[in-house]
């Protein structure tokens, strides 16, 4: 189990750039850091843009902090890093990262934000194992990701910091989260970029076009990647993902 001084690492803090009026929340993913959001945010720093990026509770220190955070800590840390984003901007988008783009959503939901960007955010996943989480947790405390593979092909491992592994309850959190936030879809009105890619190993393939089907939203566009696995914020497919960001923060700008 990796030790807390794994994520000592520059890359992977929390990292905040102060811009342009308009501001971008970028956020994390299940068992991952800030690190995998850093190449982002520094493309988007360049352009210009006030950048943030969060850890998350329980997440870059070790898994028994994790086993003792809760869904509700990380949705009141995402809605607490986008009010915090809002006293330094303008505008204001909330972007994520699989489950940080649940939250996301969730933040998109229930707060009054300018965009809203889910990266490979799950609507369903291929691991059926979190939905019964809570009744598997006793016998198996543990659920390992796996080796590298895969799930890690062609990702920047300069910046590829995360567990290795979850505790088993967590995947519950992680469900729970899935849930509240596909119940509410029709509540996001804001402008939406939905970017997936069809080499995803981890979650439902028809997950960006569920979203994009059940939103509010007049604006709603999808960027569909290719050769790339879920994490793909460090992947070579990061250019485009920050092109279409900047490109939707532009239309931002145009209809202030």
């Amino acid at each position: 189990m990796e030790q807390a001084s794994i994520f000592q690492r520059e890359v992977c803090q929390p990292f905040f750039h102060k811009g342009s009026e308009d501001g971008i929340l970028l956020m994390h993913g299940f068992t991952g850091s800030a690190a995998h959001m850093r190449k982002i945010a520094d493309a988007l720093a360049q352009k210009g843009y006030t950048v943030s990026t969060i850890n998350l509770p329980g997440h870059a220190t070790t898994e028994a902090d994790m086993a003792k955070s809760t869904w509700q800590e990380w949705l009141q840390a995402a809605k607490q890093a986008t009010l915090d984003l809002k006293a330094q901007c303008e505008r204001v988008t909330v972007c994520g990262l699989s489950m940080g783009g649940v939250l996301s959503l969730l933040v998109a939901e229930q707060m009054q934000i300018d965009a809203c960007v889910p990266i490979s955010a799950p609507v369903d996943v291929k691991n059926k194992l979190l939905g019964l989480a809570a009744i598997a947790a006793p016998l198996y405390p543990r659920v390992a990701w796996g080796g590298p593979g895969e799930y890690h092909k062609g990702l920047d491992k300069e910046y590829d910091f995360g567990y290795s592994g979850f505790p088993t309850k967590k995947g519950g959190d992680l469900h729970r989260l899935i849930k509240l936030a596909k119940k509410n879809l029709f509540n996001i009105t804001c402008p939406i970029l939905v970017v997936q890619s069809e080499n995803d190993e981890t979650i439902w393939e028809g997950s960006a076009d569920y979203i994009l089907e059940n939103v509010k939203s007049e604006k709603r566009q999808k960027l569909w990647l290719t050769g790339v696995p879920h994490v793909c914020t460090i992947s070579p497919e990061l250019p485009a993902i920050v092109n279409a960001i900047d490109s939707l923060m532009a239309s931002l700008g145009q209809e202030g």
